[in-house]
């Protein structure tokens, strides 16, 4: 059997998984989507998903990403979205947003606004998730939900205002939750999570404002117990990297 010959089943596992928790919450399983996590992974994997039904990819660095997806693999698998799950330093986002079609890691209004800035140009709209720390081993993210609201109102404003955000669009709110065996403080950082999103559903008119980004593959039964529409796996899929 070669590497990713079992992929396919490792998928199976996790959408069987994805339903009994969408099930027990009185949820849709078919509102969850998967996004495979293919960093440090070749080609052979990216493939090996797509075969098995997934159009979702994320990727953590952009000289991996470009180095991985910018050959034929593209044009190979039609219909994939890229999205950059991993840290955007400020050098990066020109690369950033020509490779990538969702950038899940934006973490602070400062980056918000350069994307925003540069974001005229775009051909398609580029999908953009704002980034919330939830928990205390995690270094990135907006560090509460004070900064969070105002870099919404911010890209609210420009959108009435027509400046900037014509390329862009906010669909969604990422986060990581808490690397622990703990399921109550795990829980909690998803509920956090979702609470700031049905706040800003509350208080912003933002069209497509839909996503909620959490759950790996350590966690993501509870993410969807929680509310999740996108859990982004990699090891559930492709098994521990050596």
């Amino acid at each position: 059997m070669t590497e990713y010959e079992s992929t396919a089943e490792r998928i199976a596992i996790v959408e069987e998984r994805i339903s009994s928790a969408a099930f027990r919450s009185g949820r849709n399983p078919d509102a969850v989507k998967i996004l495979a996590v293919t960093k440090f992974h070749p080609e052979a994997a990216v493939r090996a998903a797509y075969a098995a039904g997934i159009r979702l990819f994320g990727e953590n660095r952009v000289q991996e990403a470009e180095k991985k997806y910018s050959g034929r693999l593209r044009s190979d698998l039609p219909g994939i979205e890229l999205h950059m799950i991993g840290n955007l330093q400020s050098n990066k986002i020109n690369k950033a947003m020509a490779l990538f079609d969702g950038i899940q890691s934006v973490s602070s209004l400062e980056l918000l606004r350069a994307i925003c800035s540069k974001a005229e140009s775009m051909t398609r709209p580029l999908r953009l998730y704002l980034e919330l720390h939830t928990a205390e081993d995690s270094k990135s993210g907006f560090p509460g939900e004070n900064e969070l609201f105002s870099a919404v109102e911010a890209y609210a404003k420009s959108l009435e205002e027509q400046k900037g955000a014509a390329g862009v669009r906010l669909v969604g709110l990422m986060t990581m939750a808490p690397f622990t065996p703990d399921e109550r403080a795990v829980r909690a950082s998803f509920r956090r999570l979702r609470r700031a999103f049905e706040e800003i559903r509350r208080r912003f008119v933002l069209p497509g404002f839909e996503e909620l980004s959490m759950g790996m593959s350590g966690d993501y039964a509870i993410a969807v117990e929680e509310g999740s529409t996108m859990v982004r796996i990699g090891t559930a899929i492709y098994g521990d990297r050596l």
